[in-house]
């Protein structure tokens, strides 16, 4: 009775501010909540999400917990002593792409790693990522698909049947095309604040541009905007910033693909 009582005022909350204007009242506990619970998902499900063990590859988990800890330190990350910001790397060479659960659960493919080409670009797309959870588009995201009353089901433990399955839409879950372009902007400004180049998102946009047939690509651009405008407005944010140029890395970033083999 009292699980319905909850359901029963989170909807009535919903249905009178909307989805966005809810997110905004709501605690972010809310979201470390769902991101616990996701991560019971993924992993009770080693078949889809094979997460590599941090003691079998150290110097890969080293080099990425450091580019997380300079955007953390960026001073631009609203909720760094909120949310727990764990990160594992996900074993999957087909897939390129990474993302962040609501509440800083941090998941890296391998893919992705092995196909960028220095260390700026893989901190432009974790910064990106970790824009989407501290900005609390996930949550938003979630909301919007699955409902709130389903979603607080899931977070309370009453989800017996498996009605939902988050973790295993994650992946590719589609942003807003405004959400997409504030978490590249965001990317920026807590890049433009670490030794990174700030722009490093933007390698990864140009590189998918040059290589857009490939069915890798065609599959990650399928549930993400086209990155050409995107690309215009990353530039704009980095002139505004100053135009400070960082490092990329790219030496360092040999030596991580190469720890991964």
């Amino acid at each position: 009775m009292r699980f319905s009582i909850v359901i029963f005022i989170l909807v009535l909350f919903i249905s009178s501010c909307g989805e966005e204007g809810m997110v905004s009242y709501v605690s972010a506990d809310i979201d470390k909540m769902i991101g616990e619970k996701v991560k019971e998902q993924i992993e009770n499900n080693p078949n889809q999400f094979r997460i590599l063990d941090e003691d079998d590859y150290p110097k890969a988990y080293e080099r990425l917990i450091h580019i997380k800890i300079e955007i953390l330190n960026s001073g631009f990350v609203k909720h760094k002593n909120d949310f727990t910001w764990e990160l594992k790397i996900v074993d999957d060479t087909s897939v390129l792409n990474a993302f962040c659960v609501p509440g800083g659960y941090i998941y890296v493919y391998t893919g992705l790693i092995k196909y960028l080409d220095s260390e700026d670009q893989l901190a432009g797309v974790m910064g990106h990522e970790i824009a989407h959870a501290d900005l609390r588009h996930s949550t938003r995201q979630l909301i919007q698909n699955y409902g709130i009353s389903l979603l607080i089901k899931f977070i309370f433990g009453y989800d017996e049947g498996g009605l939902i399955n988050i973790a295993a839409n994650l992946a590719g879950l589609k942003f807003s095309r405004s959400h997409e372009s504030e978490a590249d902007i965001q990317s920026v400004k807590y890049l433009y604040h670490t030794p990174y180049d700030a722009r490093g998102v933007k390698g990864f946009f140009e590189k998918l541009n040059k290589e857009n047939k490939n069915p890798q690509i065609v599959e990650f651009l399928s549930t993400h905007p086209e990155p050409d405008n995107r690309i215009q407005k990353i530039d704009d944010e980095f002139k505004l910033l100053g135009g400070k140029k960082g490092k990329m890395f790219t030496k360092e970033y040999i030596e991580l693909k190469r720890s991964l083999n």
